[in-house]
């Protein structure tokens, strides 16, 4: 019996509770003003406000950091993970130069993907512009921060003249996988 008047209490409270409440005075809501229909260009971008991307530009987005350098070390990062950082940064080099390196920092990412470089000779005399001379690709993993690309030296050795790197991300180069251009310089005097 103790147990159906403990039931029968709780009851008569709730009960209590609703009465209080529906007791209150009750308070509507103001309703919103109707307004015209705003035309599209309120929603869309403004096109002063618009900058576009400059693909042949130092790539952005993806890359914390890129630069072409003489070569590279591999240190002990904050995270206890391999880092890849330039050494001796420059954009000039001698025509005896083995290598010309190209070292980046990423953004955090969540997949796996290739960087792709596509060295050209875009001022050198007697070499064809359009005529990809060098390449190099890298596969960075999910946990890479830093890679770099090496553009070895084409048959004959480098010429004097400044040359441009089509810098690509993707599984492949295609249209869509361009990100930047980097530039560098061969001369006698550095």
């Amino acid at each position: 019996m103790a147990r159906g008047a403990k039931r029968a209490g709780r009851g008569a409270i709730a009960a209590a509770i609703v009465i209080g409440l529906s007791a209150l005075p009750t308070v509507q809501a103001e309703e919103l003003p109707i307004t015209k229909d705003a035309p599209i260009q309120d929603f869309q971008n403004r096109q002063q406000d618009v900058i576009p991307y400059d693909f042949d530009a130092p790539p952005q987005g993806l890359f914390l950091t890129i630069t072409t350098a003489e070569g590279f070390d591999e240190e002990l990062g904050f995270q206890r993970t391999h880092e890849i950082v330039p050494v001796k940064p420059t954009d000039r080099f001698r025509p005896d130069t083995p290598a010309v390196f190209i070292v980046f920092h990423l953004h955090q990412h969540y997949q796996g993907f290739q960087v792709f470089g596509y060295c050209f000779p875009e001022a050198v005399a007697g070499l064809d512009p359009t005529v990809m001379i060098g390449q190099d690709a890298m596969h960075i993993a999910l946990e890479d921060e830093s890679g770099y690309l090496t553009l070895s030296p084409p048959q004959g050795g480098w010429k004097p003249g400044r040359y441009k790197v089509e810098i690509h991300v993707g599984e492949q180069v295609n249209e869509m996988s361009l990100m930047g251009t980097m530039r560098f310089t061969i001369a006698a005097e550095k």
